[in-house]
């Protein structure tokens, strides 16, 4: 299970969003998730999915691949799926005991799970076609005009960065930690759910060892390469924008407008 948690992750391809500027598959993403919470009908979700499957076929990153990114949460989805069917008053469509299901809680549970399903694969994208390099110039060129009110924008996006980056090594840490310990007797699937809180105990002390182990290290690697921050420093390859890009932010553009026409008209 911890090994299909893919958020963090960059899989590398040849694609037309990979070589897409960082800064507008950010912004691009930004206007995605401001589109799901605009929608407010199943009609509105099919240019959300029309917009998200175009983009998922010219990324080149396998649809197994992105649904695999659901799996950990999975838990959350059916949450939040039972909240909704349950909590929402209306016309009485079938009782379970003193629960109702009406016919309201049905349409609204869909509709959350359907928003929370598109918001973790299309959010999931950005990660999975953008380097971290790319991701933390983009972030800081981003940041950048907030310099002046004393927004660190370099610090801000070297952390964003790196906490992005180390989740794929923590989740593998996870994995190997809880098969030494399952090796070792412990057992973290029976049992209520007070036992397997206890029973996380000998994984995540050993985590968080890890963790700082991993952050002394990286801020030992830092400073003797002699790391001061992002003032006076070049880059390899500057970011700039090109035709695709132009293309690409007007097209986000459009699918946004026509959700909030379709909502509002």
């Amino acid at each position: 299970m911890i090994r299909d948690i893919t958020i963090g992750q960059y899989y590398p391809a040849s694609s037309v969003i990979h070589r897409l500027d960082p800064r507008v598959k950010i912004l691009s993403t930004f206007i995605y998730i401001a589109s799901l919470f605009v929608v407010k009908n199943f009609s509105s979700y099919l240019y959300v999915l029309l917009f998200l499957g175009t983009t998922i076929i010219l990324s080149k990153v396998p649809f197994k691949y992105m649904i695999k990114g659901l799996k950990p949460l999975f838990l959350i989805i059916i949450l939040t799926f039972s909240i909704n069917i349950f909590m929402t008053k209306g016309e009485i469509l079938y009782q379970i005991g003193p629960l109702d299901i009406t016919v309201e809680g049905v349409h609204q549970a869909v509709f959350m799970a359907t928003r929370l399903i598109l918001l973790i694969i299309g959010t999931s994208i950005l990660t999975l076609t953008t380097s971290p390099i790319q991701l933390t110039d983009g972030i800081e060129k981003l940041l950048n005009p907030f310099k002046r009110i004393g927004v660190p924008a370099h610090e801000l996006a070297m952390m964003m960065t790196i906490a992005l980056r180390f989740i794929p090594t923590l989740l593998e840490e996870t994995d190997k930690i809880m098969k030494a310990q399952m090796a070792r007797g412990a057992d973290f699937e029976s049992g209520n759910i007070l036992s397997r809180a206890k029973s996380l105990v000998p994984l995540l002390v050993p985590l968080f060892i890890s963790a700082f182990r991993r952050a002394d290290e990286l801020a030992m690697a830092m400073e003797a390469r002699c790391y001061r921050g992002g003032e006076n420093r070049t880059r390899m390859r500057e970011l700039s924008l090109h035709r695709r890009d132009f293309i690409a932010g007007v097209i986000t553009c459009m699918v946004f407008v026509i959700i909030l026409v379709d909502r509002f008209i």
